[in-house]
């Protein structure tokens, strides 16, 4: 890996930190997902500066430049974070339905305590 490409990375994963560390404290990002995202800066980091792990993982995985292995783990990242997104979206959707259930019954339950029937009237 030559020095422009070293540097880059380096930034890059600082980057990732210091941005990381910014969204929390800002109230933007919670800290149950920082973990995640400070860990993929430090493995950046790691790689960059252990060339000798990223050339490994290259010959495990039979790929034949570098690059290859961390667009391949790139991939895997944000695929995992995708399907993680789609997990929590799922949760949240039925919590909102449930929510809408339980405040419609509690309108329908008070409608009928003041005398009224179904449908306001």
């Amino acid at each position: 890996m030559i020095l422009q490409q070293k540097i880059f990375a380096v930034i890059t994963s600082l980057s990732i930190f210091i941005t990381i560390i910014y969204l929390v404290k800002r109230g933007k990002l919670r800290e149950e997902y920082s973990w995640l995202w400070l860990l993929t800066g430090f493995v950046i980091l790691i790689l960059v500066l252990w060339y000798d792990l990223l050339m490994l993982l290259t010959k495990l995985i039979g790929a034949v430049v570098p690059t290859t292995t961390l667009f391949i783990f790139g991939i895997i990242f944000l695929m995992l974070i995708a399907l993680h997104s789609a997990i929590k979206i799922s949760l949240l959707n039925d919590q909102i339905k449930n929510l809408a259930q339980k405040v419609s019954l509690l309108e329908a339950q008070d409608n009928l305590s003041e005398g009224e029937g179904f449908g306001g009237e």
